[in-house]
């Protein structure tokens, strides 16, 4: 919890140097976005590193297929990438390049769920008696 309340407060700091540095120049406010946003990235995967510990033990204990969890892990990052992407667009003031990458986002999600999807059929041909 300690090391969330130290992220949170360096954000709050960056907005309030963001505020400062965007009346002398929106370049300079945007390059301490884009410093404060990877150091939360980097923050964010150590909250997600025990996560991952049990996502594999869940797997290992349900004998799910190892491709299942890393589309859904993957899934996530490109959700958590985008999400983060588009808001800097949007501080950058160019909204219609964050719309852009999201919807990017949804159709790469798409694409990678491609051979769930395929599994998922066939599960229901079998089930079904082989349509």
């Amino acid at each position: 919890m300690e090391r969330f309340l130290q992220a949170a407060a360096g954000v709050m700091a960056a907005v309030v140097m963001w505020i400062i540095l965007s009346r002398q120049g929106k370049e300079y406010a945007l390059l301490l976005s884009l410093g404060a946003c990877a150091l939360v990235l980097v923050a964010m995967f150590r909250f997600l590193e025990p996560v991952l510990e049990l996502l594999q033990q869940l797997q290992t204990l349900g004998n799910l297929q190892p491709e299942w969890l890393s589309v859904m892990l993957k899934a996530v990052g490109i959700g958590l990438v985008v999400e983060m992407g588009a808001l800097i667009c949007n501080d950058a003031g160019n909204a219609a390049l964050g719309k852009t990458l999201q919807i990017l986002g949804a159709v790469t999600v798409l694409w990678l769920s491609i051979p769930l999807m395929n599994t998922l059929m066939e599960l229901l041909q079998q089930i079904l008696g082989g349509i």
